[in-house]
């Protein structure tokens, strides 16, 4: 057993080092062509992974010699564990490695169709804990009586305290009809509770809409998946069948999504120009650009809080920069950063952050974020939405002055 553990450490560096040298590409938003030279090793470099491999020999040893279990120790199971543990070393929330099982589930997850319980989490900003902010109606979260604002503080009995979102969200979904218990605490009752609920095949609705009093619309984009760009055209037009006069798109609580999806969006409602930009380590710089000739020109709000994360910043700043939307609410996240998921040979994958992305006239709100043109705190002891009726009421304003 010993020696299979050191011969798999050994297989994984090597065909490591091989993907890296022969460069990634990926056509979605947050993926981009990555080239990493690692066709050979310094002095230094060997001699680093030489004493890694000692130790691990030493560990085994240990292990074979003492632990209990020793027998039933699963190998790949240790490996996983061992590259987890390696990248945490970085010591940045957004860097994690995948297993091939969770990197599926991730590119299955960013088309926005999934095998879960229906819920939409993020990480709090303030206390870095994991958040419920969306429960999707009629899913099994919905029936076990998650709420949108419970802490999500366990899953299958592990602690998420030092665990990164999108592993999170991996090990809550997972195979369809199996079960998966999660932990919560809920502030408003100060209960802790369990809930177990069986994973079910859950189509995506990130988008959805109504038309409010003097024709004005309201659309909410939960996330930004590749569906959700069919979607929010769905409903845009939908709308304007219906005579739309002004809009009002709502990202409160949105953690953000692909990057070509928002841009897809973006290239719906604003007029031909720059979306928003990005910069690597090494100051290579891409844009994003509006070349779409049809755009929405009427009076338009969009709706932000402090859980609009990463693409819905992209979203609101783009706007705002344009002068196309009042930006109503409370400041947003601050993600201003991009991840690209690089995808190893033996089909797990590596998260790591690569860029910071800066809106149209070149401002880079990470750790700032959007400050909104009209700021309205959220008022939970009132029985109406308050952020709601001051938007709605930017866009009246707008439609009077015209």
């Amino acid at each position: 057993m010993s020696g299979k553990r050191l011969n798999n450490i050994f297989m994984i560096v090597a065909a490591a080092v091989i993907a890296f040298g022969a460069g990634v590409f990926f056509s979605d938003d947050i993926y981009a062509r990555i080239a990493v030279n690692a066709t050979a090793l310094d002095k230094d470099q060997s001699q680093r992974y030489s004493e890694i491999l000692e130790k691990i020999s030493e560990l085994d040893s240990v292990l074979d010699t003492y632990y209990l279990e020793a027998d039933n120790i699963d190998p790949d199971e240790m490996m996983d564990n061992l590259y987890k543990g390696y990248l945490s070393g970085v010591d940045e929330r957004y860097t994690a490695y995948y297993t091939p099982e969770e990197y599926e589930q991730l590119m299955n997850d960013s088309q926005g169709v999934y095998v879960g319980i229906g819920v939409t989490v993020t990480t709090d900003q303030e206390t870095g804990n994991m958040v419920i902010v969306t429960v999707t109606e009629d899913g099994p979260g919905e029936a076990a009586g998650l709420l949108e604002g419970d802490t999500i503080i366990s899953i299958e009995g592990e602690s998420v305290q030092d665990m990164d979102l999108d592993t999170a969200v991996s090990k809550i979904q997972g195979e369809e009809g199996t079960e998966v218990t999660i932990g919560v605490y809920r502030e408003s009752t100060g209960e802790t509770l369990e809930k177990t609920m069986t994973r079910r095949k859950m189509d995506a609705q990130t988008v959805a809409y109504s038309m409010l009093e003097d024709n004005i619309g309201y659309i909410q984009i939960t996330a930004f998946d590749e569906v959700t760009v069919e979607q929010f055209d769905n409903a845009v037009s939908d709308l304007q069948s219906q005579n739309i006069r002004g809009l009002i798109v709502d990202v409160r609580g949105n953690p953000g999504g692909n990057v070509d999806s928002v841009c897809s969006i973006l290239d719906r409602l604003l007029p031909e120009g720059l979306l928003v930009y990005t910069i690597d380590k090494n100051g290579s710089k891409e844009e994003e650009y509006a070349d779409n000739e049809e755009v929405l020109d009427i009076p338009m709000a969009v709706l932000v809080n402090g859980d609009s994360a990463s693409a819905s910043e992209i979203f609101a700043a783009a706007l705002q920069d344009y002068d196309w939307a009042e930006i109503v609410g409370e400041q947003t996240y601050g993600k201003g950063i991009v991840q690209y998921i690089i995808p190893l040979s033996d089909g797990s994958a590596v998260k790591l952050t690569s860029a910071k992305y800066y809106t149209p006239n070149g401002e880079c709100i990470h750790g700032i974020g959007v400050t909104p043109d009209v700021k309205v705190a959220a008022d939970e002891n009132s029985a109406s939405d308050t952020q709601l009726e001051a938007a709605v009421s930017e866009v009246e304003k707008m439609l009077q002055s015209d």
